[in-house]
């Protein structure tokens, strides 16, 4: 039995005057992608954990002397501390291979808001 398939619409079309991206083209793309992907990871991470230093700050000042309190705040802070720090080197480190890679403009934040339209 032999079934018809309509198609009521793409969303895949090729224009004929426009030629498909070339292979550098495509690696400029790829580029891009993965330089927003990892500006916003990077956002996201000093600010997280800037938000946890306040918040295990705010914590430590209200512990009112109580061990338990004061040692979970300052437990957390201090891994708050840590995680911002991790998330700085990371940054620096792969801007550093990015940088020996040959790759351009992998932490343009601005072209990245701009893309977002923020």
């Amino acid at each position: 039995m032999v079934h018809k398939i309509l198609a009521i619409g793409t969303s895949f079309v090729i224009d004929p005057i426009k030629p498909l991206p070339s292979g550098s083209n495509a690696t400029t793309e790829t580029e891009k992608t993965l330089s927003m992907v990892i500006g916003l990871l990077t956002v996201f991470g000093v600010l997280y954990f800037t938000f946890q230093i306040i918040f295990a700050g705010y914590s430590y000042m209200a512990s009112d002397g109580d061990k338990t309190k004061l040692e979970e705040s300052r437990k957390k802070l201090t891994q708050s501390i840590l995680g911002l720090t991790v998330v700085v080197i990371a940054m620096g480190l792969s801007a550093l291979f990015a940088s020996l890679l040959g790759l351009k403009n992998v932490f343009d934040l601005e072209q990245m808001f701009f893309k977002m339209g923020l």
